[in-house]
């Protein structure tokens, strides 16, 4: 999963701007100023376009935290 927390957090740091961002499985949108309700359609976007991926909205809706979105890659990666 480490593999894709890297590529996580270059498409978070691209998306929002801001090169400081550290991502882990405990951060959520509290934590980073620039993830507000508009980038994160921009964020899963570019999520789903650089790591091949397709998210259902309900999947996305549950999402809580960056550990839920690297399941959620993890799942679809295997299909």
């Amino acid at each position: 999963m480490n593999e894709h927390l890297e590529k996580l957090t270059l498409i978070f740091r691209d998306v929002l701007e801001n090169n400081t961002i550290v991502l882990n499985e405990d951060t959520i949108a509290q934590d980073i100023d620039e993830w507000d309700s508009l980038n994160h359609i921009y964020l899963v976007v570019e999520i789903e376009r650089q790591l091949n991926v397709k998210f259902t909205t309900q999947e996305i809706s549950e999402w809580k935290n960056i550990g839920d979105i690297l399941k959620a890659i993890k799942k679809h990666s295997n299909s």
